[in-house]
């Protein structure tokens, strides 16, 4: 737990190159709601394609080539005791992760996730006559192998790969969704002796039978995975919306220890799941692109975003399944985190899930340049933050891509002894092509535990000139759960009967021994 004197100032400069004093000025943004759970009045509507967090940083695995990840998560607030359903991915419904020029926001490559239908009609289903969808499919008992017997709904999905000119289906043959964490008596293999999800792998062969029969290793060095995931985004929401209510900030009284430092907070996502596409990518399947600004010196990249979209019309029929015609239309994209949930008005958050990063600039700037949630933390507070002219909020959110130094060696991981939530902020900074210091974390990309809420708070606390920084967060250190440490890096999906909303614990300290793989019958 980092616990600064806030009286006492201390230089950028003396803890961090100049490139990286850049990057803590344009971090400057207003305190981070929730990364993109509740972000606009009709994706609250659509929960199956409302994303929340994209991740996307530079890994290895082993001793082979350097690897871009990219993991999205989708539908907030999944309830991992939802039975007797349990949440799936939508049929009609196409999931992409897109890669960008990160100067332009114009797109270079997409993959695309589809997957198989949920309805009876299809044939995903082995009994059609029980109520069970989950533990009884032509016989009853444990699930032990993905797609066994005892497992009735079985989704499945293809990866294509999409450029200019160029279409490729990545798999040979459909490839399986893992399945929900019912509990002990249907997919004990998620859990341990308590009942409780384990997680935090450390390689591939530490993590649970149902996540590594998922795990697909693709042609030309892809890897890829879809299913259910706890969700790794943590921050006391419920306090930050009730107009950043007192608990957030110092609740032990000493002034020695920073504000929101003490632990007090209450995790608002702590227990729920949600849906997860991911994909890890070669560097060498597709191009980089030189970017300058404040963010980092020259510097040699790419941008990832994020989407859902679904045909024009659907089409309802009181005899036979549902049927989607017309053309795909976007009706959600995410990339850096808090941008249309924490700046963007009202008026224009479904316009901007249903637009490309090439329109940010004639649209959305105004957004960046004029942050209405400054001049909201300075009523509250009595501050006098910034609130217009916010050229450093332009820089990094126009076009909003998430910006990805290529050139660096795979970044410290949520475990790893060199890892800090608070990126940069903590000290926690990797060498560039250059030998330049730059964020291991966003926003150099984002990994799974980057605190994006105290890396924003301290931001605001310390801007607009970013002279001296003052450490200030909401009072939630740590995620409910402890992700992984290999692909995919986010954690195993919360039991429904066992989770850390029912105790109240954070079941992500200490870490706990990963269970060994139970042998596959």
């Amino acid at each position: 737990m980092i616990k600064p004197n806030p009286t006492t100032r201390f230089s950028i400069s003396a803890l961090l190159s100049g490139a990286v004093f850049a990057a803590t000025a344009l971090l400057s943004v207003a305190p981070a709601i929730a990364s993109s759970h509740s972000d606009a009045p009709l994706s609250k509507l659509d929960v199956q394609t409302n994303l929340t967090d994209v991740y996307a940083f530079i890994t290895q695995k082993g001793n082979g080539p350097k690897l871009l990840a990219v993991e999205v998560s989708v539908r907030p607030f999944s309830e991992p005791g939802d039975g007797v359903m349990y949440d799936a991915f939508s049929s009609d419904a196409v999931y992409t992760i897109h890669l960008a020029n990160p100067v332009t926001g114009e797109e270079v490559e997409r993959y695309e996730f589809k997957f198989s239908p949920v309805d009876v009609l299809n044939g995903s289903y082995k009994n059609t006559g029980t109520i069970l969808r989950y533990g009884l499919g032509t016989e009853l008992g444990p699930i032990v192998t993905v797609g066994d017997a005892r497992q009735n709904f079985t989704q499945t999905y293809s990866v294509t790969k999409i450029k200019p000119g160029k279409s490729v289906v990545l798999n040979n043959s459909p490839l399986l969704v893992a399945p929900p964490n019912v509990g002990m008596n249907t997919t004990p293999s998620y859990n341990g002796p308590d009942g409780r999800a384990v997680s935090g792998a450390t390689n591939r062969a530490t993590l649970d039978p149902y996540t590594l029969q998922t795990l697909y290793d693709l042609p030309s060095g892809y890897t890829a995975f879809a299913g259910p995931r706890e969700d790794g985004f943590y921050a006391d929401t419920p306090a930050i919306f009730d107009l950043l209510d007192g608990r957030i900030l110092d609740n032990d009284g000493d002034p020695n220890d920073g504000l929101g430092q003490d632990g007090g907070g209450v995790d608002g996502f702590k227990g729920y799941n949600v849906l997860h596409y991911a994909i890890t990518i070669p560097l060498n399947k597709f191009p980089s692109f030189t970017y300058t600004g404040a963010l980092q010196p020259e510097s040699q990249g790419i941008g990832v975003y994020a989407s859902v979209s679904r045909p024009r019309m659907t089409v309802r029929s009181n005899t036979e399944a549902d049927s989607s015609r017309g053309p795909n239309i976007q009706t959600n994209r995410l990339a850096n985190p808090l941008f249309n949930e924490v700046l963007v008005a009202l008026a224009d958050k479904d316009n901007y899930n249903r637009s490309a990063p090439t329109a940010d600039a004639a649209n959305f700037a105004t957004y960046a340049l004029n942050p209405e949630i400054a001049v909201l933390i300075n009523t509250v507070f009595g501050t006098d933050f910034q609130t217009d002219n916010r050229v450093d909020l332009q820089a990094v959110y126009i076009p909003d891509v998430i910006r990805v130094n290529t050139t660096t060696g795979p970044v410290p991981l949520a475990g790893d002894e060199n890892f800090n939530r608070l990126s940069f902020i903590g000290g926690d900074t990797v060498a560039n092509g250059n030998g330049d210091q730059i964020p291991s974390g966003w926003p150099n990309g984002r990994r799974f535990g980057d605190d994006v809420v105290d890396i924003a708070l301290t931001a605001v606390a310390s801007g607009p000139t970013f002279e001296t920084i003052t450490v200030v967060g909401d009072n939630v250190e740590s995620n409910d759960q402890i992700y992984n440490r290999t692909f995919p890096y986010a954690g195993t999906p919360n039991a429904g009967p066992r989770n850390s909303k029912d105790s109240g614990i954070n079941i992500g300290l200490p870490t706990p021994t990963p269970a060994a793989p139970l042998a596959l019958r």
